[in-house]
Formats: C-alpha cells, sequence, structure tokens
C-alpha cells in the first residue's frame, strides 16, 4: 500500500494575503537598510528598491481590495486634510 500525502493548495485570497504580508516585511527591511546606511550611493539603491516593493505592496493591497478581500474604511475628507497639514512640512532632509 502506498500513502500519499495531500497538500493544501493556497488559493487566491491566501496567496494575495501571504504576498501583502510578505511586502509588508520587505518595505520595513529596506526601510531600515536605507534610514541606517552610511553610503549615500547604497542608500539610495535601497530607497530604489523600497519604491518597487512599495508599488508591488500597492498592487496587491488594490487588487485584495477590489475583490473584498482586504476592505478598508473610507477616512472622512477633513481627517484627511488634517492629518495632510500636519505632515505637510515634511522632514527637511536633503
Amino acid at each position: 500500500m502506498t500513502m500519499t500525502q495531500s497538500q493544501p493548495i493556497m488559493g487566491d485570497k491566501d496567496a494575495v494575503t501571504d504576498g501583502i504580508a510578505s511586502q509588508k516585511h520587505a518595505t520595513s527591511t529596506y526601510n531600515t537598510f536605507a534610514s541606517e546606511c552610511v553610503s549615500e550611493p547604497l542608500r539610495n539603491d535601497f530607497l530604489s528598491i523600497l519604491k518597487d516593493e512599495h508599488c508591488i505592496q500597492s498592487e496587491l493591497f488594490n487588487d485584495a481590495n477590489s475583490r473584498g478581500w482586504y476592505p478598508v474604511k473610507q477616512a472622512p475628507g477633513n481627517e484627511i486634510t488634517m492629518v495632510r497639514d500636519k505632515f505637510k512640512s515634511g522632514c527637511g532632509c536633503q
């Protein structure tokens, strides 16, 4: 008698959710690398990679959100304006 082991197949929702979680980890890691990097050219490389990773995360999020797998509550316009004004001045980095 031969035993076969069946492995569950990851569905689309689980794959996208896992991708989002992976991208959150990757962006966090690249953000740390960039912020703690002494070499400016290397920091710029990390920032470029970070931007690419954010784009991938955004695509996964938009896909999940459009399918109803990652619903978000819309913030009132006045709250968006308050937060935007709070952070409008920027960090002053050059």
